[in-house]
């Protein structure tokens, strides 16, 4: 009895020390190959041991990173085999499928006119946002107060971002959409639309800023001007966040419009239509600031802490080239108004903050992709995508989980921890189980005790694969069943 007794407290304390890892299950998908198309993937769900719960198998490799829903399902962007406009983080394709591997929809946007690129983000209510370059010819582009285009192809890709309903098996609708083509400003010509003083319109894109596209990189000649890389939904606010390479800025703006109220400037909860109502990152982009104003450097990533999450309300970031081949991670507050709808600024400077809230960096860069997203405990789980390595810190910088997927020429766009009771506790909603099996490693050992530990004692909520004796609760009466278990005394 004595030995158990002590078995028992040692295992409590373990438990206590594992908690220092978030409890949950890590999703990426692992692709390589050139922008016009991997040949296959595969997405794969990994708990704190590093085993591989479950696969999905994918005949195209991804655009960025999956998106795990409730219920056990995913949302999976990927590559086309001949893109219609091809750059860096080239995708066209967006697919759900089932925890089985059923393909419930999939969705192609690769047209004359759109091109689906990089991320997706899925909404509360179903529908999937959506990240496209929109083609415009030199003429257009000119129309509207552009001086030149730099690439051999005469052309300007702008950004749009379109709200997709979805239609099983291959259909969509598009419900809502934003344009950026709709909130340019330009200095250079009075007789043309858009003509002002770019400085005092923070709200407006400079047509004239930045290059457009080039002859070179792994795509070959593009005309990417913005080249987000990341999109991210706000369902508090209603607002939707984008971040942009080329321009190293990052950009909110409001979902709650109408699609005609988003090609404007009035309408929406904040008043504003389609304008930015926020962006950051560098001030010289609207010439509120000069290069050493500038904070971002090719950044991806963006994202809202979750509501109940420390630092709740605030941004989180992957600065790609914060300096010479170091990357780093910045979390800003922004600066809110008192309404909690739209941003602070003044007549002359540009948004703030001037100072970072948190910042990690040391010992790792990616010059593409990557990503960072703050974890329920404080922890943050950060992406490395040119080392394929995916690795969890707490607020003090201190690594605690770290993991790199082998092989050569292998990128992890960007990976998410979703937690133990991610999927709702609902034993209809959770996947097939084995009782008992909290990590789904077809194993009932130590691991799974801890976890059970951690949910008894109220560290997580509770799950159903934990509940070992099947009353509806996690308690000490399944510790004991685990410990009887491990210790090869079942009944």
């Amino acid at each position: 009895m004595m030995i158990f007794r002590y078995l028992l407290k040692l295992i409590i304390t373990l438990s206590f020390l594992s908690a220092e890892v978030f409890n949950g299950y890590t999703l990426f998908s692992p692709t390589g190959g050139g922008p016009n198309g991997a040949t296959g993937g595969i997405s794969y769900l990994l708990n704190n041991n590093m085993d591989v719960i479950h696969t999905w198998e994918h005949s195209r490799g991804a655009a960025s990173m999956p998106y795990l829903l409730a219920d056990s399902s995913i949302i999976y962007p990927y590559r086309v085999e001949n893109p219609t406009m091809s750059a860096g983080g080239v995708g066209g394709g967006i697919a759900h499928i089932s925890w089985d591997g059923t393909l419930i929809w999939q969705y192609v946007i690769s047209n004359e006119t759109y091109q689906h690129h990089h991320d997706v983000q899925p909404l509360p209510n179903g529908n999937v946002l959506v990240i496209v370059w929109e083609r415009k010819s030199a003429t257009e582009a000119y129309a509207m107060g552009r001086v030149s285009i730099n690439n051999p192809l005469g052309e300007m890709w702008s950004t749009a971002i379109l709200e997709l309903e979805i239609v099983p098996p291959n259909g969509a609708n598009i419900v809502w959409e934003w344009h950026l083509w709709d909130h340019l400003i330009q200095d250079s010509d009075p007789s043309l639309s858009g003509y002002g003083v770019v400085s005092e319109h923070p709200e407006l894109m400079d047509i004239n800023y930045g290059d457009v596209g080039g002859g070179g990189g792994p795509g070959g000649s593009n005309a990417d001007w913005m080249h987000i890389n990341a999109i991210d939904y706000n369902p508090l606010l209603d607002q939707i966040v984008i971040s942009s390479r080329h321009q190293n800025e990052i950009y909110i703006i409001d979902h709650s419009t109408t699609t005609e109220e988003a090609s404007g400037h009035t309408g929406g909860n904040s008043g504003k239509g389609g304008d930015f109502l926020y962006r950051w990152g560098n001030p010289a982009a609207y010439d509120r600031g000069s290069n050493s104003s500038q904070r971002l450097e090719s950044q991806h990533g963006i994202n809202w802490i979750k509501e109940g999450y420390p630092g709740a309300g605030n941004l989180i970031l992957y600065n790609n080239n914060y300096g010479n081949l170091t990357s780093a991670i910045f979390e800003i507050v922004p600066p809110l108004d008192t309404d909690s709808i739209n941003y602070v600024i003044n007549d002359t400077d540009p948004f703030g903050p001037d100072q970072i809230e948190w910042m990690y960096t040391g010992g790792f860069h990616s010059n593409v992709q990557s990503g960072a997203f703050r974890l329920q405990n404080g922890n943050t789980l950060i992406s490395v995508a040119d080392d394929a390595k995916i690795f969890e810190i707490d607020s003090a910088g201190n690594t605690l989980w770290d993991y790199e997927y082998p092989g050569v020429n292998i990128m992890i766009a960007r990976a998410q921890k979703y937690s133990v009771e991610f999927f709702g506790g609902d034993s209809t909603a959770f996947p097939d189980y084995t009782v008992g099996d909290i990590n789904f490693d077809s194993q009932i050992d130590v691991f799974d005790l801890f976890y059970a530990l951690d949910m008894h004692y109220g560290f997580y909520p509770q799950s159903p694969p934990a509940d070992y004796n099947e009353d509806s609760l996690v308690n000490f009466q399944d510790i004991m069943a685990y410990i009887y278990n491990i210790m090869n005394y079942n009944r």
